[in-house]
């Protein structure tokens, strides 16, 4: 059976790269993105000249129809998934201290970051589960490095958002581990994605990789790789996990 896997914000670094590394495989990846059509067209090309079988669905993944639409789409173009990659996240425009977090702002972020993957999650598990007719699968949740600092001073919203990816993941994956499904998570530490950018922090990277324990960021395609393993039935005694995926950062 050929692997269907959505890959959620697939326009751009983790996601895109995840997408290619399917392509090769021989997989057929939903490439969602929210409003980078001509980049994520671009990818689902790529996933098609590596072999692959390839759509763009755009999607808000803080919206429950649109999240349950683009199910129903993978269904009509490839029928049921077999894997799900939750990448797609989102931050605030610049750091905020303590006092001055907006609850727009915050709302918004939990929203695609938390309950949007929590969404992903149900969708794909009502097409998985071996106890409603399914035949199993895989789901990976793409975490954060700020789960476990925080963000202090920064970005504490998006880092709860981030802890609630761990929290749900593991009690997901209990919850359906008898049902074919397995749920593991990943936390990248500093990688050289555009989200830095979108977040005000463009020489994030530059400035902070020569901090780290490797003294350099990571990239998406190493990142990518972990998401691709524990999708496949190499990690088959893997469930419950959260991978950090950080060069030791911390």
């Amino acid at each position: 059976m050929q692997d269907v896997v959505i890959v959620t914000g697939a326009s751009s670094g983790i996601g895109a790269a995840t997408s290619r590394m399917l392509g090769a495989l021989g997989a057929c990846v939903v490439v969602n993105y929210h409003s980078s059509r001509d980049l994520a067209e671009a990818v689902a090309a790529d996933v098609e000249a590596a072999g692959g079988r390839a759509i763009a669905v755009a999607a808000d993944m803080g919206n429950e129809a649109e999240i349950v639409r683009m199910f129903e789409e993978t269904d009509a173009a490839f029928g049921s998934v077999t894997g799900l990659v939750a990448n797609a996240g989102i931050n605030g425009p610049h750091h905020r201290a303590a006092h001055e977090y907006d609850f727009a702002e915050t709302m918004r972020i939990f929203a695609v970051n938390a309950a949007g993957v929590l969404v992903c999650c149900r969708e794909a598990i009502k097409r998985m589960s071996t106890k409603l007719g399914g035949a199993g699968g895989s789901i990976v949740n793409v975490s954060s490095i700020g789960a476990l600092t925080g963000s202090p001073g920064r970005f504490i919203h998006y880092a709860g958002s981030k802890g609630a990816v761990d929290s749900m993941t593991k009690g997901l994956a209990n919850e359906v581990a008898r049902d074919g499904i397995r749920i593991n998570a990943i936390r990248p530490g500093m990688v050289n994605t555009p989200i830095h950018e979108k977040s005000g922090q463009a020489d994030r990277v530059r400035d902070f990789a020569a901090k780290t324990v490797l003294g350099r960021a990571g990239t998406p395609e190493e990142v990518a790789e972990s998401i691709v393993w524990l999708l496949s039935d190499k990690a088959s005694f893997v469930t419950g996990a959260i991978l950090d995926v950080m060069g030791a950062q911390r």
